[in-house]
């Protein structure tokens, strides 16, 4: 009897052991997202020693397998397919004009009315797209993520 008591709790602490590495492939947008919170703002930065804006959506988007955007906000905002404000989704890409000449800022819509983004003042954050700054600096939104890589950014 206690051999088969003690194979089960062997059995129970291998399969316990082995449940982070099986779902650590699952991770989340927000679970991204948190993990760089409060990340400094770093001109060309694209680590997590310091992001500019579209180093901090190539940083996260990678960790979801897209791996193919352009480097600077300007850049990505011509690519993938556009998405009026009322239709966005999460990880769809949002862009700001902050300069008065076209765009110049961007950053993740997360849901509920949100983005996350490197703020060159605050660093990475998030914030709302009805903030009176960036609602009347808003310019357009993209979504460059295929429905695999949606599905892992929602994920449970």
């Amino acid at each position: 009897m206690k051999k088969v008591i003690l194979s089960l709790i062997a059995a129970a602490a291998i399969f316990t052991s082995a449940a982070p590495s099986t779902y650590a492939s699952e991770v989340k947008l927000e679970s991204v997202v948190n993990q760089v919170l409060g990340t400094p703002y770093l001109y060309g930065g694209t680590t997590a020693s310091g992001f500019d804006c579209s180093g901090f959506i190539l940083y996260v988007l990678k960790k979801f397998n897209v791996d193919d955007l352009p480097r600077t906000s300007q850049s990505q905002a011509r690519v993938g397919t556009p998405v009026s404000k009322e239709d966005l989704r999460v990880g769809d890409l949002v862009f700001f004009n902050t300069f008065g000449k076209g765009v110049s800022h961007a950053g993740i819509y997360i849901g509920d009315n949100q983005f996350a983004h490197s703020s060159s003042v605050r660093g990475v954050r998030v914030s709302k797209l009805s903030d009176a700054y960036y609602k009347d600096r808003y310019v357009t939104a993209r979504r460059v993520v295929d429905e695999k890589s949606y599905s892992k950014m929602i994920s449970e």
